[in-house]
């Protein structure tokens, strides 16, 4: 049974998805009260289930071990201060330690099989290579943003766990992730804002983004298959993935599926290319070689899915 920190999240809920398609049973851990989706109601009780527990709270994380046989842990909740000034600064830092140092407790008592930990293609900020990002570049010390900061502690606090104990680690460098779920706007790029208003007929308010600005976007349900094959891979020969499509999307290319479906969907971005513009986007030789993986969606397919669901009432 694989426990998912954060399992009822954006990603969180697609990875949940593909690891019970893949047969496996699944434990949610939510801070907040949560109900079970009603795109889980066939599994739940038998093969799902939520627990609430703070993941700063060592006690009620480990009790979880004692309803669930626990085989494996994906950790995509935050282990960072977040949002931005919530907490007082060094509390918010120790809260954020806190919570992933139990979590790698938590394996080592339960003695997981493998111990997978959400981290950012964000942690590539500053790397002056050209290409696609492979896992192997030396990342600069500094990030300009609290969420790849904290991920490359956690990466470094994985690298130093692993060593010293029993425990299994996999981090994943999660690359631009849009589809069902997701947030809109999103302050990194603009695919979510455009298909929304085009299912909406409403203006993006995008202006600020370029059409041949580009990052490696990856669909939300590809994403979550990628986490799933991670973590349920017989053998991994890595601690460290990128998972993501491995490739360039612009703007531009999302704009053009989306008037394939929707002619008159409007788009405010601007011409050419953004003035700090760099693009981004990340090697998937390792998460393919060793899982099998390849992206089921394009930008195409992942546009029309995406409108089909917000068309059927979905909010996001």
């Amino acid at each position: 049974m694989i426990l998912i920190t954060g399992g009822l999240g954006f990603i969180g809920t697609h990875t949940t998805r593909a690891l019970l398609d893949l047969g496996e049973s699944c434990v949610l851990v939510q801070r907040r009260p949560a109900h079970v989706p009603a795109a889980f109601a066939e599994e739940a009780g038998e093969r799902l289930f939520v627990e609430r527990a703070d993941l700063t709270d060592e006690r009620a994380l480990l009790a979880i071990g004692e309803r669930h046989e626990i085989t494996g842990i994906v950790h995509l909740a935050g282990s960072m201060p977040w949002p931005p000034g919530a907490h007082e600064p060094i509390d918010g830092a120790r809260q954020a330690m806190a919570s992933l140092l139990n979590v790698f407790n938590a394996a080592r008592e339960w003695k997981v099989r493998r111990l997978g930990l959400a981290s950012t293609i964000g942690v590539y900020a500053g790397v002056t290579a050209t290409g696609a990002l492979s896992e192997d570049l030396p990342l600069p010390m500094t990030s300009p943003h609290p969420i790849p900061r904290f991920k490359k502690i956690g990466e470094l606090m994985a690298d130093h766990l692993t060593e010293v104990t029993d425990v299994e680690t996999v981090s994943y460098r999660i690359g631009a992730i849009w589809g069902p779920l997701g947030h809109a706007p999103d302050p990194f790029f603009a695919a979510a804002q455009l298909v929304h208003a085009a299912a909406r007929g409403t203006e993006p308010g995008a202006s600020r983004f370029h059409l041949g600005d580009g990052l490696d976007l990856c669909y939300a349900k590809d994403c979550g298959r990628a986490i799933a094959l991670l973590q349920t891979a017989e053998r991994l020969r890595h601690p460290t993935y990128n998972v993501a499509s491995g490739r360039l999307t612009t703007n531009g290319e999302v704009v053009a599926a989306i008037r394939k479906l929707v002619p008159d969907a409007r788009a405010d971005l601007q011409e050419g290319r953004g003035p700090d513009t760099i693009d981004m986007w990340l090697d998937t030789t390792r998460l393919r070689e060793d899982t099998g993986f390849e992206p089921a969606y394009d930008v195409e397919r992942g546009v029309a899915d995406y409108l089909a669901w917000l068309r059927a009432g979905n909010e996001r």
